[in-house]
C-alpha cells in the first residue's frame, strides 16, 4: 500500500498459543484457565475446546512454510505460560522451552522475525486456584516466568510484548463472564485490571534485565466510541465507555494514573502500593494496537457498568462476528495514540475479519469480503502514516483459522483455511491478496 515504508515496515501475521497449538497435555504442559473454561458445559459454542486446535505444536514447520509462501517477514506468536512453568511458579518445564526454541530457530531460518507475546490469556490454572489476577502475586509470577523465557530466547528474539489485550482478561473474563475465568464480579474485575497492568510494568523491567537490547511493548485493543445522539446523556455515556474501553488501559501506562472519573464510577478501591504507578508507567519501546470495530453507544442507567449500551446501526457492513466494519476507526485510533499519548513507535498487532468460509469445488477458498476488509484497513494504515502516525508494521489476524475463544471453531479469521478434521491448510484468496500487496509494495519501494 502506498505510504507504508518498505525497509522498516514489518509485514506479518499473528496467532496465539491456546488458539492453535493443541497438545494441551503433552510434554509436561499444565492446564490453563482456558482448558478449564472451554471444558465447562455451556461456556463455549458447540462445546468446542483447544485440546487439538490447529495442532500447531506438531505442525509448526508446515505453518512456518506457509508464512514464507505468503511473503511475510514477521510473525507474532505467544508463549504458553503453562507449557513453560506448568504450576505458574516453581519448576520450569524444559520440554516447553525447547518447543519455542525450535520454533524461533525455524522462523529465523525462514527469514521471519518473531515477535513474542508473553501473556495471551492462558493463565496456569494453579495460579487461578490461588486467586488469579485478583491477587498481586500473580503479577510477580508473570515477571518471573518472563525472565525464564527471555533468558532462553533473548539471544535471538528482540521484539517482546508483555500482555495481549488486558481489557479482555480484566473486563470480559472477570466482569462479563464470557471469557476465562468466567467471573461476573466488579470488585474482582477492577482488582484484576490493576494487577494486569502492574504485571505489564514488572514484566517490562524483567525482560529488559534478562535480555539487554530487547524492544518491549504492550498490546491493547481499542474502539473509537461515538454517542448515539446529541443528547447529553448519550454523550456522557460515550465518555464512560471510552473510559472503560480505552482510557483505563492507556492512561496508567503513559503516566497519567487511573482515570479519576472511572475510579469513581467503579467505586472499588485499587490495591495500590507506593511505586506501583511508576512501575506501570515504565517507558516502552513500542505500542501494539488491536483494532476490529467501532462502538456507538447510548445511555443505559439500568444496565451494567459503564451504564452504556452499544447501539446497532442499520445499513452498515458487518463481519461474520456481527461487528461493524469501519476502517476509519483504525486510522483514528492510530492517530489518537500518536497525538494524545505520544507513542513513538506503533504496530497494528491484530486486525482481521471472520466470515463463513468453505473450500469450493475448485479446491480454493474464495473470500472476497475478507479481502475487501484487508484492503480497506491497510489503506487506513497508510493514511494514518501520511498524517504522522509512527506505524512500523501490520500483523494480520490471523495466519490460520483457529479456536476463537468462546465462539469455538465456527468463526474463521484466517488467511489460511484449516479443515479441522484433517488439519489440511488451504491459503484463501485473501491470503493470496495479502501476499500480492506485500510483494508489490516491496518492489515499488525497493532501491
Amino acid at each position: 500500500m502506498k505510504g507504508l515504508p518498505c525497509l522498516t515496515f514489518a509485514w506479518g501475521t499473528a496467532t496465539s498459543a491456546y488458539q492453535i497449538e493443541g497438545a494441551v497435555a503433552e510434554d509436561g504442559r499444565g492446564p490453563s484457565i482456558w482448558d478449564t473454561f472451554s471444558h465447562t458445559p455451556g461456556a463455549v459454542d458447540n462445546g468446542d475446546h483447544g485440546d487439538t486446535a490447529c495442532d500447531h505444536y506438531h505442525r509448526w514447520p508446515e505453518d512456518v512454510a506457509l508464512m514464507k509462501e505468503l511473503g511475510t517477514d514477521a510473525y507474532r506468536l505467544s508463549v504458553a505460560w503453562p507449557r513453560v512453568v506448568p504450576g505458574g511458579d516453581g519448576p520450569v518445564n524444559a520440554a516447553g522451552l525447547d518447543f519455542y526454541d525450535r520454533l524461533v530457530d525455524g522462523l529465523l531460518d525462514a527469514g521471519i522475525t518473531p515477535s513474542v507475546t508473553l501473556y495471551h490469556w492462558d493463565l496456569p490454572q494453579a495460579l487461578q486456584d490461588r486467586g488469579g489476577w485478583t491477587v498481586r502475586e500473580t503479577a510477580e509470577h508473570l515477571a518471573a516466568y518472563a525472565t525464564v523465557v527471555a533468558e532462553r530466547l533473548g539471544d535471538r528474539v528482540t521484539q517482546w510484548a508483555t500482555l495481549n489485550e488486558p481489557l479482555c482478561s480484566g473486563w470480559i473474563g472477570h466482569l462479563e463472564g464470557r471469557m476465562a475465568p468466567g467471573l461476573t464480579d466488579l470488585t474482582a474485575a477492577v482488582r484484576a485490571s490493576y494487577h494486569l497492568l502492574l504485571a505489564h510494568g514488572l514484566t517490562t523491567q524483567a525482560v529488559r534485565a534478562a535480555a539487554p537490547g530487547a524492544r518491549i511493548g504492550l498490546v491493547t485493543n481499542h474502539s473509537t466510541v461515538t454517542p448515539a445522539s446529541s443528547r447529553p446523556e448519550d454523550i456522557a455515556a460515550a465518555t464512560r465507555m471510552d473510559g472503560h474501553t480505552n482510557r483505563w488501559w492507556l492512561d496508567p501506562v503513559y503516566g497519567r494514573g487511573f482515570p479519576a472519573d472511572m475510579r469513581e464510577l467503579y467505586g472499588v478501591e485499587l490495591p495500590e502500593r507506593p511505586g506501583d504507578l511508576e512501575t506501570i508507567a515504565t517507558p516502552l519501546d513500542w505500542h501494539g494496537l488491536n483494532y476490529y470495530f467501532p462502538a456507538t453507544v447510548a445511555d443505559d442507567p439500568a444496565g451494567p457498568v459503564p451504564y452504556a449500551t452499544e447501539v446497532r446501526l442499520p445499513d452498515v457492513p458487518r463481519t461474520g462476528m456481527d461487528w461493524q466494519i469501519d476502517a476509519g476507526g483504525l486510522e483514528a485510533f492510530l492517530l489518537r495514540l500518536t497525538e494524545d499519548y505520544g507513542v513513538r513507535k506503533l504496530y497494528v498487532t491484530e486486525n482481521g475479519s471472520a466470515f463463513p468460509d468453505t473450500v469450493g469445488p475448485d479446491g480454493l477458498v474464495h473470500d472476497p469480503d475478507r479481502t475487501r476488509y484487508l484492503e480497506q484497513h491497510l489503506a487506513a494504515c497508510a493514511s494514518a502514516l501520511r498524517k504522522g502516525a509512527p506505524l512500523a508494521g501490520y500483523y494480520a489476524w490471523s495466519l490460520l483459522d483457529n479456536f476463537e475463544w468462546a465462539y469455538g471453531y465456527d468463526k474463521r479469521f484466517g488467511l489460511v483455511h484449516v479443515d479441522y478434521a484433517t488439519q489440511r491448510r488451504t491459503v484463501k484468496t485473501s491470503g493470496r491478496r495479502y501476499a500480492d500487496i506485500v510483494r508489490a509494495h516491496r518492489e515499488a519501494t525497493s532501491g
